[in-house]
């Protein structure tokens, strides 16, 4: 996951997902591995990256709100998410941002 993601032109959206591991992260890397892979077969999805020190970020880019809503109710992701809040973050926070202007190199 330490690839910049290839977006098309704006505007898209992202999802901004901050957290911070708990000492019980058993199950953790294997099943951000199946998050990665099961979000990148969803209508919608544009790419991720993700970095993790001592605070984790991973930015996922959408084609729209309507992506975004579709893959929150996943009923996998559902359960990725309750282990996350009952096991593995000790806090995160999600923000969601339309991206208007996009450039590098």
């Amino acid at each position: 996951m330490s690839d910049i993601a290839n977006t098309p032109a704006p505007p898209y959206y992202a999802v901004i997902f901050s957290s911070h591991l708990s000492a019980d992260d058993k199950g953790y890397e294997a099943m951000a591995e199946r998050m990665v892979a099961l979000a990148a077969t969803q209508p919608g999805f544009l790419g991720i990256e993700s970095a993790r020190e001592n605070l984790g970020i991973t930015v996922s880019y959408w084609e729209s709100l309507e992506a975004i809503r579709q893959w929150k109710s996943n009923a996998e992701h559902q359960e990725a998410q309750r282990l996350g809040r009952e096991q593995w973050y000790s806090s995160f926070r999600l923000r969601i941002a339309k991206v208007e202007r996009d450039y590098g190199a």
